[in-house]
């Protein structure tokens, strides 16, 4: 599952350093999908699932103007496309509804067919938190029930 953010954050804050709001989010949705999944262990989990986040745009763009922002995002399409086309995930997983078309045509250009689901930033507003949860949750139940039964001695078997 790749997940697709817009870009690093202009704070410094980074997902991998556990010390985001896309952080927190995505570690407790996992959470609420299975409660051995917490703070020590979600970024292992996370990687073991086969999920990558990844941004759209390499640098900072949540402090731009909207127009100059919207054509950092364009322009990062062609990178993102080769990384899709390169990662060749089961499914893609939009983080910013704003970013919903830059990552389709990504998708598009990468010959890239799987599941699509785009869900709101779950920052600030509880309601886009609710939603995020909502749409996510029943996807990473698929994703980790089939994670567990790949990796368990039975499967091996």
């Amino acid at each position: 599952m790749l997940f697709v953010g817009e870009s690093p954050p202009a704070s410094g804050r980074f997902f991998y350093h556990r010390d985001s709001g896309l952080y927190r989010a995505l570690r407790d949705a996992f959470h609420l999908v299975d409660e051995s999944i917490d703070d020590q262990n979600f970024l292992a989990v996370f990687q073991a699932a086969g999920c990558y986040l990844i941004d759209a745009c390499s640098r900072p763009v949540d402090r731009m103007e909207p127009v100059v922002r919207r054509t950092a995002c364009l322009a990062g399409e062609a990178l993102l496309s080769r990384r899709i086309r390169s990662l060749q995930p089961e499914s893609i997983v939009t983080l910013v509804r704003s970013i919903r078309e830059n990552v389709e045509r990504a998708a598009l250009r990468a010959s890239w067919t799987g599941t699509m689901l785009t869900v709101p930033y779950p920052g600030r507003w509880i309601q886009h938190r609710k939603v995020f949860m909502e749409l996510l949750l029943p996807h990473l139940k698929t994703l980790l029930t089939s994670t567990l039964a790949s990796t368990s001695p039975e499967a091996a078997g």
